[in-house]
């Protein structure tokens, strides 16, 4: 068994945490926390060892009646790998610390691309992880283009890729971020989301520009890809990524709009926490024209990087090869689960359009 060791334990830590506890190969060996907080006194319900981030914060967790095993540097110590999810800036600094313990680390993708020794993706890249010391698994919206890219790249060949991130102003309990009433490009110029998809896929001619927007729900990406070998019609494009489990077609037949309507569907089918893991591809947005195809997809900020971080996982540590891993990890999660389009069932019909 993999003891595995996450560092921070918010909204992607507490994820991965549970994520790791359903792989019939991983055990979480503790988690460490800055404070004493409900999710702290939660993991402890759960009789997850709690560790804290250095001494004074031992005290603090002993005064708020939380039992700690130790500190950070006790629980690297302990892991066999350390999923770092602590905010961006704050691995960066860790970094040495697991560095000096020989301890393998899976880093997020708030931090820069030198932090670790590659940056990874489970569909784009695995095989460049595999045996590393360190890894970055990419930001949620960089995580669900290459999730895209990598397919459409291996059928056809992408000539180039342009995408527009309409990204939600913050996750549910970031209450100081905004726009409150507003929509801003941001940044004004190309957004750095190309740069960290061409960590994972450097033949790829990618450039993002980014809007935010006043939601917590979830990031809409609008895609244009240029194919350099196109299929003859857009139902052959829509057959290509129905195959892909990560992919999950949705569709105005079953109801389902928008992106409020894919949390509904989260939450209706009892999903933890309401994660929707996969990228949510509007089966009807899928079009081709010439060579374009052009698509708009839905990504939920707060759990798309969670199948990634398992993978990056079983990469570093050697245990697994990149099917057999994406297979583990889907199955014991059960991604591609929902039935969110005729295509989860059956043939991919034509649609209006095709040719």
């Amino acid at each position: 068994m993999i003891r595995v060791g996450v560092v921070g334990y918010g909204t992607i830590g507490k994820r991965v945490a549970a994520a790791v506890g359903r792989q019939s190969d991983m055990v979480v060996a503790g988690v460490a926390k800055r404070s004493p907080d409900y999710a702290a006194a939660l993991a402890r319900e759960t009789a997850t060892p709690i560790y804290a981030s250095d001494e004074d914060a031992v005290a603090a967790f002993e005064s708020a009646g939380i039992r700690t095993e130790g500190t950070v540097a006790d629980l690297v110590d302990r892991a066999d790998v350390v999923v770092d999810a602590t905010p961006a800036g704050v691995g960066a600094e860790n970094r040495e610390l697991y560095a000096e313990t020989g301890t393998p680390a899976v880093l997020q993708g708030g931090e820069d691309a030198d932090v670790a020794d590659v940056s990874f993706n489970a569909r784009a890249n695995y095989e460049a992880a595999a045996g590393a010391d360190s890894v970055r698994v990419l930001s949620c919206n960089c995580t669900g283009l290459a999730r895209l890219l990598a397919p459409l790249d291996e059928a056809y060949g992408v000539r180039s890729a342009r995408a527009t991130l309409v990204r939600r102003g913050g996750d549910p309990g970031q209450t100081d971020r905004g726009p409150i009433n507003d929509i801003l490009p941001d940044p004004m110029g190309e957004s750095h989301h190309a740069a960290d998809v061409r960590e994972v896929l450097p033949d790829v001619d990618i450039r993002t520009h980014g809007v935010k927007v006043p939601t917590t729900v979830m990031h809409l990406q609008t895609v244009r890809v240029r194919l350099d070998d196109p299929p003859a019609n857009a139902r052959s494009v829509r057959r290509t990524l129905a195959a892909e489990p990560r992919l999950m077609f949705v569709t105005g037949e079953f109801g389902i709009e928008g992106c409020g309507d894919l949390m509904d569907v989260g939450r209706d089918s009892e999903r933890p926490r309401t994660d929707l893991w996969e990228n949510c591809v509007f089966e009807e947005s899928i079009e081709l024209a010439g060579n374009e195809c052009t698509l708009f997809q839905a990504i939920d900020q707060e759990s798309d990087v969670v199948p990634e971080n398992i993978d990056a996982i079983r990469a570093v540590t050697g245990v697994a090869d990149a099917g057999e891993s994406r297979h583990m990890t889907d199955r014991a999660l059960g991604v591609g689960s929902l039935p969110t389009s005729p295509a989860h069932t059956a043939e991919v019909a034509p649609v209006d359009g095709d040719a």
